[in-house]
């Protein structure tokens, strides 16, 4: 296992829609999604999709147990939606590839998905609350699509132009390291 650097807004990458996984689950699969839920517990968060480690295919890693629980880590491979509830629910969401940056976005309150896990099994399952936040920001992930691309025009220009700034500076401070 190893920790991957994250990409950061507006990483051109984090734009382009993800492939999906050919065949069943292999132990390659498995390297790539035990990289990404090391990454997202080093950084720390509770969902990761492969594209923001520069892993363009549909794998998402997610483990939702709050502080103090043990964890329990998710694998999804080509997860789709089978269902949308017309009942929407805000929530505040923020992503490691848009840090320090959080806003509230609507969304469909339930989901019905279906996905391979870790082992290859297919699962078909709903999720509501914060689960079901976190598997549709995960999966717009797959689509080429932030969080931020649910918020206003003007909201969204500010998170990007800060971003930029932050990147900026840190290059000025360590040239030739990228965030």
């Amino acid at each position: 296992m190893a920790i991957r650097p994250i990409l950061v807004a507006p990483d051109a990458r984090l734009k382009q829609k993800s492939a999906p996984v050919e065949g069943p689950v292999t132990d390659a699969h498995r390297a790539l999604m035990s990289d990404m839920l090391e990454t997202m517990y080093d950084a720390p968060g509770i969902g990761l999709a492969a594209i923001q480690i520069g892993e363009p295919v549909r794998i998402i890693v997610m483990d939702l147990a709050r502080e103090g629980e043990d964890k329990q880590p998710r694998y999804f491979v080509n997860p789709e939606i089978l269902w949308k509830s017309e009942e929407t629910a805000p929530y505040e969401e923020g992503c490691l590839s848009v840090p320090e940056f959080y806003e509230e976005v609507q969304r469909p309150a339930r989901v019905r998905v279906r996905y391979m896990n870790y082992e290859g099994k297919t699962i078909e399952e709903e999720a509501e609350g914060l689960y079901a936040v976190c598997i549709q920001h995960e999966m717009d992930h797959l689509e080429g699509v932030l969080f931020i691309d649910h918020i206003s025009r003007l909201k969204r220009e500010n998170a990007l132009r800060k971003l930029k700034k932050v990147k900026k500076a840190a290059e000025q401070d360590a040239p030739g390291k990228r965030l």
